[in-house]
Parts: structure tokens; C-alpha cells; sequence
């Protein structure tokens, strides 16, 4: 089997799944949509971090492809009603770099309190100006987090050690952290905090949610993080809210527009103003969480293929399997309708394959049907099992 991994996966992955006996193809950039079209021939698994974009298209192109990895939090760059339709599994690493993340922005919530983007420049320009105007401690201040998931969870712990008082806002009603408050809404929020930092999915709809209203509900002088996907915010009405004064600082990774390799230019209608902090979407770009990724995930294709393993993929079913395979292991992924156990096991019966374990799991539209078989299935029970109207995709593993 082979596995391209693109965007400079850490090395731990391509280790891995070579070791697991994959031929491994690195390459350090992202690829657009027609590259990425013509680099998958023959390709089983892909490799990808943010901005590589996996669309219908390229799926629907290749239907080799089981599986694909995102070396990152979101799957946004992922066309995953695409990518269920093509019974392609798609994993993340939804944990692996959120203590990177959240470190980031602390370090970025103190260096603008304390306006050491200021002190910096003018130390290299040979100025010592040791004043303490302007500059505040975090303790005691208060800290808002639009988006409550995994880095806005642990953000919200770690902001409190520090001495902050926490406000969070998020869609889903989702469990207080410690001391934290829930708000009711976004306006409400705005309205309470003197920082507010971004961490939301990229979903489309979240597509310039924060813009000139949202800036001008905010407190004067506050703080504004953005770490979560770059099309969230209007940069033009952040730009006015920071030149008027409105806002006394920024710290910003991600961008509606990014290069995609190391190297390429960047321009930005941010850059240049002194109080804001630019940073090339580095926030879970440590050599620790990059491990833990290339690890994490390259595990989970791993077992995907070898065993069947489904935990916690992002769209297929979720099963959890025993590695060791007595036998032949039929994996088959179908149509969620009535009647797909009885005619797989009519066709497993007509060619007298006997079953030791089976287990069916359905999530939507999708069922995931894994069979354990004692004895030899060939490639005629494969074949009859393909046929069946309902079904997407059938592998054997062995």
C-alpha cells in the first residue's frame, strides 16, 4: 500500500507507516486541487495538514483512496459528505496540539498587555524607555473565549490559573471549566470582557462572523485573538477598529489568504501596525505537539487499514477492533437501509464462509459491517458482496 503525506508531516509519520510495510512519498508543500489529482495515482492513503483542499472532485477521482489524515485539528479542507459518499475514512488529531494553542495565545494575551511589541521595537531602534504606562498584569483581568471545545476548554483552566476571570461563548451548550461563566450570546460576551480570543471550527457558515458590529461591541481598548481559521474575521474592520484606537491590540495566525509553503510571500492589510502580532500559523506548530500528531494520526490510519479500526473517525462509524485476525476480516461499508446484514450473510452462507464474530454500527447514512470469517474468503465472495446494491466499499484484511 502506499501513503503520500504532504505540508511537512513530522518525520514520526512517515516511520511509522513505513515500518507498518507502506511506501511512504513526502512532500513539504500543499498542492492545489488538480496537483493533488495527479500526485494521488495509485496512492491508498493521504497525508495532509490545513492547506491542502480534499474535494469531491478529487475523491470521486480516485476511488483507491481509503483513507485520508489530517495532521491538524480541523477537517475543514475536507469535503467530508464527499468523502462519506466515496466511503473514504477521514481522522484528525482533535487533542494532540491544543496545549500548544493555548500557550500561544497566554503568551500573546501578556505580551499585548504589557505592550512588549512596543518595548521590542524600540530597543532595537536604541530606546530605552522603561515606563510603565499602559502596561498591565492579566491577573484580575477578564478573558472571553468564543468557541468552548478542546483549546477553549484547556484555555479557559490555564487562564484561570493565572489569575483571570473567564467568560466563555459557544452554540452548543457545553460543560463550565472551573470557575468560568457561560454567556447567553455573543453581544453579551463582548460586552463583559477586556480580551477576547477566537477559537472556532471552520465551518463555512462562521464565515466573516466577526466583523465592524462584533468589533464595535467590544469594550475600548480591549484585546483581540484570533488562532482558529483565518475567513472568520473581517480584517478591513479589524484594521479600522485598531487604527481608530478602539481596539489597543491584536495577535492574529491564521489569515483568509495563506501561502502554501514556507518561503512564499505574505502580505496582510495588518502589517505594519504596531500593535499587532503576526504569526504564520504556528499555533500548534511545536515540536512536541507535531509529534504527538504525526503519531496520533498515523496510528489511526495504521489500524484503519490493518484492522478495520474506526475510532474516532470524522465521519465513518466508530468501531473499535481486536488487531489479531484468526481468519480473513471482511470490512464493508454500505447504504444505511433495512436488509444489508441478511444479504451479506446470504451471500457468506451460499459460499459456505462461516462467521465467527460480525458487528454492524450505522451512523447517518452509512453503515459499517465488520465480519470476522474463519475460514478462506475468495474473491468471488468479495465480488457477489460488491455487487449488492447497497454497497460502497468492500476490503479484506487478513
Amino acid at each position: 500500500m502506499k501513503a503520500l503525506l504532504l505540508e511537512n508531516i513530522h518525520a514520526d509519520a512517515a516511520d511509522a507507516l513505513r515500518s507498518r510495510g507502506f511506501e511512504v512519498e513526502t512532500r513539504k508543500g500543499a498542492l492545489d486541487p488538480q496537483e493533488l489529482s495527479a500526485a494521488l495515482e495509485g496512492v491508498d492513503l493521504l497525508g495532509i495538514r490545513s492547506k491542502t483542499q480534499v474535494t469531491r472532485e478529487v475523491l470521486e477521482a480516485h476511488p483507491q483512496l481509503q483513507a485520508v489524515g489530517a495532521f491538524c485539528i480541523g477537517t475543514n479542507q475536507i469535503d467530508l459528505t464527499a468523502a462519506t459518499d466515496t466511503a473514504t475514512a477521514v481522522f484528525n488529531a482533535p487533542f494532540s496540539n491544543t496545549r500548544s494553542v493555548v500557550e500561544l495565545a497566554l503568551g500573546e494575551i501578556i505580551a499585548l498587555a504589557r505592550h512588549l511589541t512596543d518595548k521590542n521595537a524600540a530597543m532595537h531602534r536604541g530606546e530605552w524607555d522603561k515606563s510603565a504606562a499602559g502596561s498591565h498584569e492579566v491577573r484580575g483581568r477578564t478573558l472571553g473565549i468564543v468557541g468552548y471545545g478542546n483549546i477553549g476548554k484547556q484555555l479557559s483552566v490555564v487562564a484561570e490559573a493565572f489569575g483571570m476571570d473567564v467568560y466563555y461563548y459557544d452554540i452548543v451548550d457545553r460543560l463550565a471549566m472551573g470557575n468560568a461563566t457561560r454567556c447567553d450570546s455573543l453581544e453579551q460576551l463582548l460586552n463583559t470582557v477586556e480580551t477576547v480570543t477566537l477559537h472556532v471550527d471552520g465551518r463555512e457558515s462562521n464565515t466573516s462572523m466577526f466583523g465592524r458590529e462584533q468589533f464595535r461591541q467590544m469594550r475600548p481598548r480591549s484585546i483581540f485573538l484570533n488562532l482558529s481559521r483565518g475567513h472568520v474575521v473581517d480584517l478591513e474592520a479589524l484594521h479600522e477598529a485598531l487604527v481608530s484606537g478602539h481596539l489597543a491590540g491584536a495577535g492574529l495566525d491564521v489569515y483568509p489568504s495563506e501561502p502554501k509553503a514556507a518561503g512564499e510571500p505574505f502580505e496582510s492589510r495588518l502589517q505594519g501596525l504596531p500593535n499587532v502580532i503576526l504569526t504564520p500559523h504556528v499555533g500548534g506548530s511545536t515540536a512536541e505537539a507535531q509529534e504527538n500528531i504525526g503519531g496520533f494520526v498515523s496510528g489511526k490510519l495504521i489500524d484503519y487499514c490493518r484492522y478495520g479500526t474506526t475510532s474516532l473517525s470524522v465521519n465513518f462509524p466508530e468501531v473499535q477492533l481486536d488487531p489479531e485476525i484468526h481468519g480473513t476480516r471482511l470490512l464493508h461499508i454500505h447504504s444505511n437501509v433495512p436488509g444489508v446484514l441478511a444479504r451479506v450473510n446470504s451471500v457468506l452462507g451460499e459460499h459456505g464462509i462461516n462467521v465467527d464474530r460480525q458487528q454492524l454500527v450505522t451512523r447517518a447514512q452509512m453503515g459499517y459491517l465488520v465480519t470476522d470469517c474463519g475460514n478462506g474468503v475468495t474473491a468471488d465472495v468479495v465480488a457477489a458482496i460488491k455487487d449488492l446494491p447497497e454497497t460502497i466499499r468492500v476490503a479484506t484484511v487478513s
